[in-house]
């Protein structure tokens, strides 16, 4: 009965390899020969996936005692009952033995043995759907899966199968181990939001009230004054990474503008802590507290005792800061808030430009001394010196926003630019990571030209690109697998060794 299962695939391979030997192919270039192997072969392998799956039908043995997780026996069978399942190779048909019951749905042991998936397409596909689709739009990932299958799947099948693939993420980083660490290894966090441009039935309660408040000037054939195609959904980050401490002087940070210069090269080696064991996170779905509250989850599964020196990188926005401090508090734990450095230039920047001529090039000395100004720990001597020197320039508070914002900045977040302190414990004062993740997890695809992304559509890409970037996704993968088999399958069994 078996010797003959792999004929019809035999007889194909037979076809090509015939057609090979033909005297036409001779003339034929490289790039001829690879497209015609690569649509022969695809066939020839689809059959032997076929045939393999006709050879498993015709050894089938009845499963005794087939029983549903209820409890209701299957007492019957039907031979020959078959479904069609599209393969990486090409769409087969899987034949295998039903059993039913009186008012129940039928099980397929056969199915839980193959791990079949709930719908057509196979996890073979499932996983190039979600690899493409994270890596670019829908259209071209569709483009990408039939290039690669043949499969013939549509723009709505990639979207859906990518969907899926993300649903148990979150759960398998729930399930990882850390790598372990001394505790002189400082733990920092970091969280940043970037907008993602969403369909109007995905918005936020908030902000689909203050779309809809807008509306009563909507025109019909084009966009009002002010309107905007699409309306944004915070997309929330988060990073939970390993970093030996380094430290650091001012000098590390900016060069002494006034010093003098050695002639023979001037340039410090670049001393900073590096970041390993990185972990990223998103969601467009959860609210920034949920995501703090992740974000604070990993860091405590890598320090559930608060031994190490826990540092959080923030870009100073209120709302963040006291989210931290708020869920720090709720878990006992002391955490040391930096805000990243660049954003105090920024500030800086800005009031240079207020106290300098446009085309000034002294603005740069200046700007590097109140930099290290505040990174010597005195934002407040920074804060007054800007004052002071609008003052002398005629510009009084409340004319110049540039220097009003920096006064006010360095003055109410003194408390968060402890550079000082900072850089003599080694610790990173930067956000690059996490400003480094908005820009590759949102800004490089949810945020790509016409994009208006349903929530699901959006929430499954996010953390799609976040399993690439942290280098999870094969692992991810086989552990996916495992628990589609669990859902689907084991999950309909009162016993296990039925789908074993």
């Amino acid at each position: 009965m078996t010797e003959d299962a792999f004929a019809a695939s035999r007889g194909l391979f037979e076809q090509v390899t015939a057609d090979l030997s033909a005297p036409g192919t001779a003339q034929l270039t490289h790039s001829q020969l690879e497209d015609l192997l690569d649509s022969r072969m695809r066939e020839v392998t689809r059959s032997l996936f076929q045939d393999h799956l006709n050879l498993r039908a015709l050894t089938e043995r009845r499963v005794a005692d087939v029983v549903d997780a209820g409890g209701v026996e299957r007492t019957r069978i039907e031979r020959g009952r078959g479904r069609v399942l599209a393969t990486v190779f090409g769409k087969v048909t899987a034949t295998r033995i039903a059993y039913r019951g009186n008012g129940v749905a039928d099980l397929h042991v056969a199915d839980a043995v193959l791990n079949m998936p709930v719908g057509m397409h196979s996890h073979g596909i499932a996983r190039l759907a979600a690899i493409e689709a994270a890596r670019g739009s829908f259209a071209e990932a569709t483009d990408r899966v039939n290039a690669l299958t043949g499969a013939g799947v549509g723009h709505r099948q990639v979207a859906e199968l990518a969907i899926g693939a993300a649903a148990d993420i979150d759960s398998f980083y729930d399930t990882l181990v850390p790598t372990p660490c001394t505790n002189a290894t400082v733990l920092v966090l970091s969280v940043d939001g970037k907008g993602v441009v969403i369909r109007p039935d995905a918005l936020r309660e908030a902000t689909a009230r203050a779309a809809a408040a807008k509306g009563g000037n909507k025109l019909d054939k084009r966009l009002s004054a002010g309107e905007k195609n699409g309306r944004k959904r915070m997309a929330t980050l988060g990073t939970v990474y390993d970093a030996e401490p380094v430290p650091r002087d001012m000098d590390d940070i900016i060069a002494d503008p006034d010093a003098e210069r050695a002639t023979d090269g001037d340039d410090r080696p670049v001393r900073a802590p590096k970041a390993r064991s990185k972990w990223l996170c998103g969601s467009v779905n959860d609210t920034a507290a949920e995501v703090v509250a992740a974000v604070f989850d990993q860091a405590e599964a890598r320090d559930p005792d608060h031994s190490r020196t826990w540092v959080v990188l923030v870009d100073g926005a209120p709302h963040q800061i006291d989210l931290i401090n708020t869920e720090a508090r709720e878990r006992g734990v002391k955490v040391h808030i930096v805000i990243d450095i660049v954003h105090v230039l920024e500030y800086l920047w800005g009031a240079g430009h207020g106290l300098h001529e446009s085309g000034d090039k002294t603005i740069e000395a200046w700007v590097a001394r109140t930099a290290r100004t505040v990174l010597a720990g005195d934002s407040g001597k920074a804060a007054a010196a800007i004052r002071a020197a609008a003052e002398r320039a005629g510009i009084t508070a409340g004319h110049h926003k540039g220097i009003d914002d920096a006064v006010a900045y360095l003055t109410n977040k003194a408390e968060y630019l402890r550079y000082d302190t900072a850089l003599t414990a080694g610790w990173p004062i930067a956000t690059g990571i996490i400003e480094g993740a908005c820009r590759h997890l949102v800004k490089d695809r949810l945020d790509i030209t016409g994009a208006r992304w349903g929530l699901a559509g959006a929430e499954a890409v996010l953390k799609l690109r976040a399993l690439r970037a942290n280098g999870d996704f094969d692992t991810y993968w086989a552990w996916h697998e495992q628990q589609e088999y669990t859902r689907n399958h084991q999950a309909r069994y009162r016993s296990l060794s039925l789908a074993a």
